[in-house]
């Protein structure tokens, strides 16, 4: 699984990459979490809210810190369909 955080580096997309990692812990998952801070490469993704997190280059979710259990359900989603 592919996840990336797309965002300036601000506190709210430190605060995202938290959550991710807690939420990689929690269900045992070993994901590599990498970031992306260059504007146009965000917008290339088609981002226009940050921060924005990406699962295997699908925009889930965008704009708004998300919860640890909003992405320990997305992990978990993605682990079974994988």
């Amino acid at each position: 699984m592919k996840i990336q955080i797309a965002g300036p580096g601000c506190p709210r997309c430190r605060t995202t990459e938290r959550n991710l990692l807690h939420a990689c812990a929690q269900l045992g998952l070993e994901e590599e979490i990498s970031q992306v801070y260059d504007y146009d490469e965000i917008q290339k993704l088609g981002i226009s809210q940050t921060p924005a997190v990406l699962i295997d280059d699908e925009v889930v979710i965008a704009g708004r810190i998300p919860t640890l259990s909003e992405l320990k359900a997305l992990l978990q989603q993605r682990a079974a369909g994988a």
